[in-house]
């Protein structure tokens, strides 16, 4: 018997989308929006209607960026669609699921929603959210199918080191199992050839967009790398999801390929600037500790003492400022905070935080 879905819904993407606005949002974990206008694009770039499996042009260009071949290529609308395709494809109503924690909520309210019997291994503020595979191999069985990961971690922005991805595919190969990568935040490394583990071997399946990195998410860029036989799955199965998608944002995101450069320069400026007043911030806080990540759009910290829902609270009420409540994350202690917005708004931004942190420290 098919077990019964428990999960019909995300609790942290309801919350992003009704409860996280505020004048002083730092709470978003990508780069604010592109304007069409900073496009070098005309109308004549743009047609309403094409068929078939995918835009030849922009596969082409998310291979030739990735090193890939085009049919190892699924394009998708973001790295959210994207996710949901490759695990629809890669697991049955049954089997075992390997998550990180603390993970990304979407991504693990997907498993469950598809009938995913759910295991987890820990990603602990004391080893600065590291992976140790041999916490990993003792999980494993043969009813093991997919081990999921996101890199840069989401929430706390670290990196995985290759050798480590390498280790975890070995495991999954053992009993014939995938990995899955969740690598839109490891675009922040801006690198002229971006890494990903699909060049580490046929075991891994990889997601991605052009959303955190890039401030494009209103294209819908997103995609898979997979194995062809694999990727061709998913191309059918995308027939019953959403079949046909929007043709003018494939071809605005060829447009936006071919300009990437200029785009992630932007956004590296932005970013180096951004993490170094976050940094100075954290800097003069005792009261909170952190795992600070190089790169990447976020950070995860940690209160020394009680839970962020109150510091959350106090935020929004008395400061219009909003942050992310670790609870999301199944660790309520934290809070997730960005980077990736305007400069001035995350000054703002932080100065409130540090008045939140005072009122809350007295209370």
């Amino acid at each position: 018997m098919t077990p019964a879905r428990d999960v019909m819904s995300s609790s942290y993407m309801n919350w992003a989308k009704t409860s996280s606005s505020a004048k002083f949002n730092l709470a978003t974990s990508g780069l604010g929006n592109l304007k069409l206008r900073e496009l070098d694009v005309s109308l004549g770039d743009l047609e309403i209607t094409d068929g078939g499996y995918g835009y030849q042009p922009l596969l082409q260009a998310i291979a030739t960026r990735y090193r890939v071949n085009t049919n190892s290529v699924v394009t998708a609308a973001g790295t959210t669609f994207a996710n949901h395709l490759a695990m629809a494809a890669l697991i049955s109503p049954g089997d075992e699921v390997l998550f990180e924690h603390p993970a990304y909520e979407p991504m693990l309210a997907l498993a469950h929603y598809l009938g995913a019997e759910v295991k987890r291994f820990s990603r602990t503020f004391e080893k600065i959210f590291r992976i140790v595979p041999e916490e990993i191999e003792p999980l494993i069985t043969n009813r093991t199918r997919l081990i999921v990961l996101t890199n840069l971690h989401n929430p706390s922005g670290v990196l995985i080191d290759d050798s480590t991805i390498k280790k975890i595919g070995e495991i999954a190969r053992r009993v014939g199992a995938r990995v899955l990568v969740d690598e839109v935040y490891i675009e922040t490394l801006f690198e002229e050839s971006p890494r990903t583990a699909f060049h580490l071997g046929n075991e891994f399946v990889v997601t991605s967009s052009l959303t955190k990195a890039f401030g494009l998410s209103g294209l819908r860029c997103g995609w898979i790398f997979a194995e062809p036989e694999l990727a061709r799955r998913m191309w059918l199965l995308n027939d019953l999801f959403a079949a046909t998608p929007v043709h003018a944002g494939e071809r605005l995101s060829v447009v936006a390929m071919r300009q990437i450069t200029n785009i992630a320069e932007r956004s590296k400026e932005l970013l180096d600037r951004n993490r170094g007043i976050l940094n100075a911030f954290l800097d003069t806080r005792d009261d909170l500790e952190v795992v600070r990540p190089e790169f990447g759009t976020v950070m995860f910290p940690r209160l020394r003492h009680g839970t962020s829902d109150e510091l959350c609270r106090v935020l929004r009420e008395k400061y219009e400022t909003s942050v992310a409540p670790g609870r999301f994350f199944e660790m309520p202690a934290h809070f997730r905070v960005g980077i990736a917005g305007q400069t001035d708004v995350l000054e703002a931004g932080l100065e409130r935080l540090g008045k939140a942190l005072e009122e809350i420290n007295r209370g």
